[in-house]
């Protein structure tokens, strides 16, 4: 199914939309089930965003997603089939992830920081449209930038700059994000390689509107090292 791009000034409406949608009376529980309904039905559909002068996909993510364990994904050496749609679903965290590319250069080991710059757009997967994104032509140049710690497996990060700290007015990265960083690779060269991945990302991984609001959020991400 296609959808049109949501421009950024109309975010605030989103969120005005939100807020009334939801009623009163209706408990945590019953936004999570709501919530966890939309992802299913986002993984049966997928979902194409035109932007409408150009006529080029913003986003183009084919439906019927194929499902796979973290069992599976790591007997396939933590690598998801592009071919076959996979997604490797994490049940610790309720994060779904396809990786396009794994990316050149290498991972972040115990013990490393880095600067690492994000190009990304976000998906609302409740309100069926484009959230934000550092894709469009007049931010294209100037992605987001994160500081980011690897300590014993345990990733913790904070954005220094970018759309997402500008929007939500925090320099907290969404957990979602930090899934990716212990099966990718991070170079500084941007030839084309660079490490590319998918997320269906609940509420309870998401950014901090996300998470106060009960909608579950897509990416889709390169992760380039910084200097």
């Amino acid at each position: 199914m296609k959808r049109n791009l949501l421009f950024l000034p109309l975010l605030l409406l989103t969120f005005c939309t939100l807020f009334q949608a939801c009623d009163d009376d209706e408990t945590y529980a019953d936004k999570r089930k709501r919530e966890s309904k939309q992802i299913k039905a986002f993984i049966k559909s997928g979902v194409q965003v035109k932007d409408d002068e150009s006529g080029e996909y913003l986003l183009n993510v084919p439906g019927d997603i194929k499902v796979i364990s973290e069992s599976e994904f790591y007997q396939n050496d933590s690598t998801t089939d592009v071919s076959k749609n996979e997604y490797v679903y994490f049940s610790n965290t309720g994060v779904y992830m396809q990786i396009l590319q794994k990316g050149k250069g290498k991972r972040m080991e115990d013990g490393d920081s880095e600067r690492i710059l994000t190009r990304y757009t976000e998906f609302n997967i409740s309100t069926d449209s484009i959230q934000s994104t550092n894709q469009l032509a007049s931010s294209e140049m100037v992605p987001d930038v994160m500081t980011c710690t690897n300590t014993l497996g345990t990733f913790s990060a904070s954005f220094v700059q970018g759309m997402m700290f500008n929007l939500y007015n925090s320099a907290a990265v969404p957990p979602g994000w930090l899934v990716p960083l212990s099966y990718i690779n991070l170079s500084r060269v941007d030839d084309g390689t660079l490490a590319h991945v998918r997320l269906i990302v609940p509420s309870s991984q998401g950014q901090a509107n996300a998470s106060a609001n009960v909608y579950p959020c897509f990416y889709e991400i390169t992760y380039q090292r910084g200097r």
